[in-house]
């Protein structure tokens, strides 16, 4: 089931919603588990059962880890987990990719090969994995207390706004509130404008910027030109910001009309001055994880030059290995690792000392080149699209079938995008809010009148961002009746 789909946002978010607020607080997590689980099953029925072994292995290994704090053994029971979790991660995503390697090395030197047995993709396995780690991390860390009813576990694992493409939550950000948190009026109405923001995000901005991209990089290497493949480029690079953070945004904001408040996940990345500070406001919870629990045991910044510089490096290879299991992604961030270790150095004193103007160009021709091995099909159309950009190309012009579909609403959506890839939008928000918002300072009042008071001038601002929220909704609710489906680009991951 898709955030954006028609039986998500009139049939199963309403249905759970209404159920949620009119069950006594005590049954609220089993509604939650359940409609989770009917969320997966959705789309990958099959799968559910792997979940639930998932959910039920995951809190055996938490409980056994806490009693044996302190004891060797503890540790060995935590890398037993870990590695059954990755293997598990490994068989169902990386398995023919590993095949393929080894068997271009085996079959011509050994004249043998292995073909494993044909497996989909389990949506979300990528994610639902790594908090599952971190769930058992955090337990033997003494961060946060194993939790003893499976259902919390399973509501933790398996809660629908986060299930199948993040953010990625760190158990111990999450913990009090999976058996104590608060729903207020205020919090499941911002929860709703989060939410309706991040749904114009996807429907308005990302689909219509990615019907450009995937016609461009349908192109053929053999007719692809320097136009093509900046535009194909530039359409991508809002595409994905806007996909991935519009998915982001409504998790987040469903989360928050279930009283939960998960992690930011972007801060706007495009305007960035380096890769390192580029890491620092995209996919945080991404970031934020491999940090945690894989650069900072590796050794982190405490480590010598080189080791850090190795420690990096590795981060990001596996980084890009957990996008996806393609060379595209190996090489992508094997790109930003590299970048990164560089700016470590001479290259990050000299980018520091760029105009600010200078840093953002150069920050994101670079974050554009990567994406272009994030969207190519293969390797190959990877660099011949490499190639186009700075000029090595064999066609010319753009074809007349993608300059048809570039139309007046496709510009104005690109300057838009463009728009609200920087905080000028937000500020203005801002500022306009707090115009129309009273300062909750002291006052000559009653508490009583003062709260009154403050409430009913809030009111003009409430109404707008409702309206706003409303309209946004009813244009989503147009645009997805005349359209095919379209799933989020992190889905796949």
């Amino acid at each position: 089931m898709v955030f954006s789909s028609p039986v998500f946002l009139f049939l199963f978010l309403p249905l759970t919603l209404a159920l949620y607020y009119l069950l006594a607080r005590s049954y609220r997590n089993v509604l939650l588990l359940c409609a989770s689980l009917l969320f997966y099953a959705w789309g990958e029925p099959v799968y559910v059962l792997l979940m639930l072994a998932s959910i039920a292995f995951n809190w055996l290994v938490g409980i056994a880890v806490e009693a044996t704090a302190g004891k060797r053994i503890s540790g060995w029971i935590l890398g037993g987990a870990v590695g059954v979790n990755l293997l598990v991660l490994a068989h169902y995503k990386y398995a023919f990719f590993l095949a393929s390697a080894f068997n271009s090395v085996a079959i011509p030197l050994f004249h043998f090969g292995y073909t494993p047995a044909a497996v989909t993709l389990p949506l979300g396995i990528s994610f639902f994995t790594f908090h599952a780690i971190s769930y058992i991390v955090d337990v033997h860390r003494k961060q946060a207390h194993a939790l003893k009813s499976p259902l919390d576990m399973g509501v933790y694992i398996s809660l629908f706004p986060q299930l199948v493409a993040g953010p990625i939550i760190r158990f111990h950000d999450i913990a009090e509130q999976i058996q104590n948190r608060t729903n207020t009026m205020d919090r499941f109405c911002s929860g709703i404008e989060r939410f309706s923001f991040g749904l114009g995000k996807k429907v308005l901005i990302a689909n219509t910027m990615g019907q450009i991209a995937d016609q461009a990089f349908a192109v053929t290497p053999g007719e692809l030109s320097t136009p093509v493949a900046w535009l194909g480029v530039f359409c991508y690079t809002l595409q994905i910001y806007f996909d991935f953070s519009g998915y982001s945004d409504m998790a987040i904001g469903l989360a928050r009309m279930f009283g939960f408040e998960l992690t930011e996940n972007f801060n706007y990345p495009y305007i960035a001055r380096s890769v390192r500070e580029f890491w620092r406001r995209w996919h945080l919870s991404l970031s934020t994880w491999f940090r945690d629990y894989l650069y900072i045991p590796l050794g982190g910044n405490r480590a010598s030059p080189a080791r850090v510089k190795f420690n990096l490096f590795t981060v990001f290879f596996l980084c890009g290995l957990w996008h996806g299991a393609s060379w595209n992604f190996v090489l992508w961030g094997i790109f930003h690792g590299a970048l990164l270790v560089l700016e470590r150095g001479r290259l990050g004193r000299w980018v520091d000392a760029l105009p600010r103007w200078a840093g953002h160009i150069y920050t994101l021709l670079l974050i554009m080149f990567g994406w272009v091995f994030f969207r190519a099909d293969t390797l190959p159309h990877a660099l011949a699209w490499i190639g186009a950009l700075v000029g090595f190309s064999h066609g010319h012009g753009l074809p007349a079938a993608l300059l048809a579909n570039i139309t007046s609403v496709t510009l104005v959506t690109a300057v838009l995008g463009m728009i609200l890839s920087t905080p000028i939008a937000t500020s203005l928000c801002r500022d306009w809010k707090s115009r129309i918002y009273p300062p909750h300072a002291a006052e000559p009042y009653p508490p009583m009148v003062a709260r009154v008071g403050n409430g009913l001038a809030s009111l003009p601002g409430m109404t707008v961002s409702a309206f706003a929220s409303l309209g946004i909704l009813l244009l989503c609710a147009a645009q997805l009746a005349a359209s095919t489906y379209n799933p989020f680009i992190y889905f796949r991951f």
